[in-house]
């Protein structure tokens, strides 16, 4: 009997780096209704969403806000950066 290995989707995509995340930091100085707006208004998140993302990384401290390659990410990273909000693309 021969079995075959699959790769999921998920892990191939990450192999080869097709998949990125933008993370959100915390910080001490923006509001959760700025945060909120700006998830709102730069990642296209429902509002419920973007309070949910906003109260995730005020407890742990970070959180994934949007998933994509690198051509989608950058655009939307520097202009949450350019607001004052602090987000790396890992």
């Amino acid at each position: 009997m021969v079995k075959e290995k699959t790769k999921s989707k998920s892990n191939e995509k990450e192999n080869h780096g097709f998949t990125k995340e933008m993370i959100l930091h915390n910080d001490d100085f923006n509001t959760f209704d700025y945060v909120i707006d700006t998830l709102v208004e730069v990642c296209n998140h429902e509002p419920l969403q973007a309070e949910q993302c906003a109260f995730i990384v005020h407890y742990k401290g970070r959180c994934s806000v949007k998933s994509g390659n690198e051509v989608v990410l950058y655009p939307m990273c520097k202009e949450m950066l350019k607001r004052g909000l602090t987000v790396t693309i890992e």
